[in-house]
């Protein structure tokens, strides 16, 4: 069974703003929202809203800190004031069918924009496969809203995924391959990418049903893992997402 993430350690890292000359150093503690950003050293009218004017509302997904304080995170207009809690539950009623898997052996530092890329993209779930501890910083602190599970091994993942009825289709530029503008991405599935360098390794390419390649016409022989994971998931959107519906 795949385990489901913890909350960040207090050793993972946040992209934060540069401080202000003169402004403490302190950051506040990793798993705190900060509401408003105050004092944490940089301007805090340059993202978000500050505090609610007028009357609160009654609802019950506002946030009374952010209500009291502003809300000046990375989360879009609708989602202004709500609880983290809030915000989860309402996009767990709109999650796309397709899940992301990455594996992670040698700690790597792309995992963490993946992760933002498939908040974006509203992915179903995020797997982390191989070492359970990733690199949160590219992150951003969207991992937070989005639902990740680890497998220890690519075999563990193919269990899950069969046990699901999902296929899974590696990404990566190898001999054989098939190119993912020609494909047909069915609505339920894993996208699964391979580590840094190395690409996917030989058990999870013995776990793709098939494996897709992305047409690259310059001299380099590859693009890094969250560019490949961003495109992959774009194209998903692409075949399955009505993008001008309203949402």
């Amino acid at each position: 069974m795949p385990e489901l993430e913890d909350g960040p350690r207090a050793e993972d890292t946040l992209d934060l703003p540069e401080p202000m000359p003169g402004a403490p150093t302190t950051l506040p503690e990793v798993g705190q929202d900060a509401p408003g950003g105050a004092g944490l050293g940089w301007p805090t009218d340059s993202v978000g809203v500050g505090p609610w004017e007028g009357e609160w509302p009654t609802d019950e997904r506002f946030d009374p800190e952010y209500l009291r304080h502003g809300d000046r995170r990375n989360v879009v207009d609708k989602y202004r004031y709500w609880s983290m809690q809030a915000i989860i539950a309402d996009l767990d009623t709109q999650r796309h069918d397709f899940h992301v898997a990455i594996e992670n052996w040698e700690h790597d530092l792309n995992i963490g924009t993946v992760v933002r890329t498939a908040n974006a993209f509203l992915a179903r779930a995020v797997h982390i496969v191989g070492r359970r501890r990733w690199n949160r910083r590219g992150a951003m602190v969207t991992d937070r809203y989005q639902h990740v599970l680890h497998h220890a091994t690519p075999e563990d993942l193919v269990a899950w995924a069969e046990n699901e009825g999902l296929p899974i289709l590696g990404i990566d530029n190898l001999p054989g391959s098939v190119p993912l503008e020609t494909y047909s991405l069915p609505r339920r599935c894993v996208l699964l990418f391979g580590q840094e360098g190395p690409g996917l390794s030989p058990a999870a390419r013995e776990a793709s049903l098939d494996v897709l390649s992305i047409a690259q016409f310059g001299s380099t022989r590859s693009l890094n893992a969250a560019s490949a994971a961003a495109i992959a998931m774009h194209s998903w959107v692409q075949t399955h997402v009505d993008v001008t519906a309203p949402r």
